[in-house]
């Protein structure tokens, strides 16, 4: 029995892990890795497993970098059920829908820039192609156990020979490395036996050395909304709490994450063979937050003998929500009375719902004027609408104000825009007023058209309330830069920059912490149900060296899995 991490390793997007027995193999989650350039080609590289041989797919929630590549394994040859809950369907819906839509629109634009920019589409070829070997290694060397002093030295230095992140060879057992698919045909080396990296700085050397295999069209749609249509129909609606067999030998029960409307930590109970005691693995997706609007808390997890916790937030803490929502009341009032503009980047399922929510909540306390708020984000709308839907979902306090005639999910002075005309006519609106647009790390969507129009305006104010990816532009606005590049030119950032973590739909390293404790409470190393694994997926290398001596700390052993790293479990 094992599992294969082929995305969510030393990363926060990106999110599959694959289980294999000797009777099935299922996939938890199908994500698309998501932020800079060099992460999102990773979305190209061949699948570490064959899609006609899965069993089925079990998806913790709707988000993109949770089920983003779910049309491409179907396409590729996937026929089985993908089972996730009610809500988490019709968000995946809309979701994958506007995923294969964009990748078209994005293919037709970009074909018409290189008949314009042909010297310019050149070079950019050579950077991806670059990029897209360097993947290839990177995943071979995960696999070989090569990429360890990359690991090492990505590490701040004063970080780098922090005791718990040194990844011992021997922990656990046999490392496999499945080479079949980097085989050339022309029997030259692969990128697999050259050390990792050592091409990415020379495009040109790049596409030399590129066996001819690894020659793909890095321009094309990965898919596009037929597809994504098609994939649909492999999608089973299961009940939060309902115990299903998913594949022989693999049973599921999906309870409440807390993160989105929908979301799921995933409890399995294995079997490697038929009649043998069945082994506990907890996969927690995304975990949520406990007293925050709308959802209910995270479900407390006691009994397991291997967990796949996320660490997102690791090595950081979100400031109290009654904090958060008194900063949010004070940008509000000083975009007000400078008669200024308020941007919140801000992603469509979840974190905008929560902001309406407590904008909402505020002005019927007379806490904040009422501004003009422009939700340009037709998804955004689209999913408030699949929260209206699912009252079963929300919390004792939502639920109650729903049933007193409350509009919780919208705000009074609302505007929501649906086509591009209406998103470009915002900027010729009466000021002050607030936008909240998709996406939340300003890498693509409507949210890059205002803050083109912003980012000089020094009586503007760009809020994040959210998770910023490495390498993203709303990492480096958050970081100070003074500086950015939009559309190839170079601006100047006189605009307000602001953040708030506690809006944040991930839990923090203390809500970790205690929802691991819970594995730990009453029991102690050895007894049935204290864990023997505890893998650190979904975070960035920082807070993952953050938070893996802390879990410790409460007894449970910890192990960072590399990206296509198997790990086979004893």
């Amino acid at each position: 029995m094992e599992i294969r991490f082929l995305g969510g390793a030393q990363t926060v997007t990106g999110s599959q892990f694959l289980l294999t027995t000797s009777r099935a193999k299922v996939l938890i989650d199908c994500g698309m890795f998501q932020g800079s350039p060099n992460e999102a080609i990773r979305n190209r590289i061949p699948l570490g497993f064959e899609p006609s041989e899965l069993d089925a797919i079990l998806l913790t929630h709707a988000h993109l970098d949770h089920c983003g590549l779910i049309p491409h394994v179907v396409e590729e040859g996937f026929s089985g059920p993908i089972f996730a809950t009610k809500g988490t369907v019709e968000l995946a819906t809309l979701v994958l829908l506007d995923s294969g839509r964009l990748q078209e629109e994005f293919a037709k634009r970009g074909r018409r820039w290189v008949k314009r920019h042909p010297d310019k589409a050149r070079a950019e070829d050579l950077e991806e192609q670059a990029a897209y070997a360097a993947a290839v290694e990177q995943a071979a060397a995960g696999d070989t156990g090569e990429a360890e002093e990359h690991v090492a030295t990505s590490v701040e230095p004063d970080r780098r020979s922090t005791e718990a992140h040194v990844h011992d060879p021997t922990k656990f057992g046999r490392r496999r490395f499945d080479a079949a698919w980097m085989v050339p045909s022309n029997g030259q080396p692969s990128a697999a036996e050259s050390p990792p990296f050592s091409i990415a700085s020379n495009p040109e050397m790049a596409l030399v050395t590129q066996p001819p295999m690894l020659d793909v069209d890095l321009d094309e749609p990965l898919y596009d909304e037929r597809a994504a249509r098609n994939s649909l129909e492999r999608f089973r609606p299961i009940e939060y709490g309902e115990d299903v067999e998913v594949a022989p030998g693999i049973r599921a029960t999906f309870v409440d994450a807390g993160h989105i409307l929908g979301s799921a930590i995933i409890a399995l109970r294995v079997e490697d063979k038929a009649g043998d005691t069945p082994r506990r693995i907890v996969c927690s997706g995304d975990l949520g937050r406990r007293n925050t609007p709308i959802l209910r808390d995270p479900t407390v997890m006691t009994d397991a003998d291997d967990v796949l916790v996320e660490t997102t937030y690791g090595g950081r803490e979100h400031e109290p929500s009654e904090e958060s929502v008194r900063m949010l009341a004070e940008v509000v009032r000083t975009v007000a009375e400078s008669k200024g503009v308020l941007l919140v980047p801000s992603f469509a399922i979840g974190r905008t719902q929560e902001v309406v929510w407590e904008l909402d909540r505020l002005i019927e306390r007379g806490e904040i004027p009422l501004l003009p708020l422009f939700l340009d984000s037709p998804m955004a709308s689209k999913a408030t609408e699949i929260y209206r839907h699912h009252p079963d979902y929300y919390d004792e306090e939502t639920r109650k104000l729903v049933m007193e005639g409350e509009t919780p999910l919208d705000y009074p002075n609302q505007t929501l825009t649906n086509d591009f005309k209406q998103s470009q006519a915002i900027q010729r609106a009466p000021r002050p007023y607030m936008i909240v647009a998709s996406n939340g790390m300003l890498t693509g969507g409507r949210v890059v058209g205002h803050l083109r129009e912003l980012i000089d305006d020094p009586v503007a104010t760009i809020l994040f309330v959210g998770y910023q990816g490495e390498g993203t532009l709303g990492a480096h606005l958050q970081a100070g830069a003074k500086t950015v590049k939009i559309d190839g030119q170079v601006r100047d950032v006189r605009c307000r920059v602001r953040s708030i973590s506690g809006f944040s739909a991930h839990a923090d390293e203390s809500e970790l912490l205690e929802w691991l404790a819970g594995f730990t409470r009453g029991k102690k190393p050895g007894d049935a149900g204290f864990p023997r694994h505890v893998f650190l997926v979904h975070g960035d290398p920082e807070a993952q060296v953050a938070i893996e001596p802390k879990i410790q700390a409460l007894g449970l052993p910890t192990y960072i899995p590399r990206w296509h790293e198997s790990v086979e479990l004893d």
